[in-house]
C-alpha cells in the first residue's frame, strides 16, 4: 500500500511569538493550538500555520505561503472589518483571484481562489 501525504503546513519565521499570535488571532481569525517559548501553532477552518522563533527579520521578509480559499472577497471583507488595512483581491493571469497579507514580521500570505483561466495559453507561453 502506498503511503499518503495528507497535508502540508507552512512553518513561518516570527521575531516575537506573542506579536505573531496577536496578529493572526486578532486580524485573521485564527485560534491558538499551541504556544511554547519558541514555537506557535495557529489554526483556522482546519488549516494550520506554524511559527518558529527567529531573530532575523530578513528571513520572515523573504518567506511566503499560499493558502487556498473558496471566497477571497469574503476574507477581504472580514479582515478589513477586523481592522487590517489591505488592498482588494486581484485577478491573476493564471486564473486565481489573490489576496495578499503581510504579517507583523514580513511573512507574505497569499490567499488564492480558483477562477476560470482568462488566458488559456498562459501556461504554454510561460513554461
Amino acid at each position: 500500500m502506498r503511503a499518503l501525504i495528507q497535508s502540508t503546513v507552512p512553518v513561518l519565521a516570527s521575531l516575537n511569538l506573542d506579536e505573531s499570535c496577536g496578529f493572526y488571532t486578532t486580524y485573521l481569525g485564527f485560534q491558538v493550538v499551541l504556544q511554547a517559548a519558541d514555537y506557535l501553532i495557529v489554526e483556522r477552518d482546519g488549516a494550520q500555520l506554524h511559527f518558529w522563533l527567529c531573530p532575523e527579520r530578513h528571513v520572515a521578509e523573504n518567506t511566503s505561503c499560499y493558502i487556498s480559499t473558496g471566497d477571497c472577497q469574503a476574507l477581504y471583507r472580514e479582515f478589513c472589518q477586523r481592522g487590517l488595512v489591505l488592498d482588494a483581491p486581484v485577478m491573476r493571469p493564471w486564473g486565481m483571484l489573490e489576496l495578499y497579507v503581510i504579517d507583523a514580521h514580513g511573512n507574505l500570505l497569499k490567499f488564492g481562489e480558483q477562477q476560470a483561466v482568462s488566458h488559456p495559453s498562459f501556461a504554454e507561453e510561460n513554461c
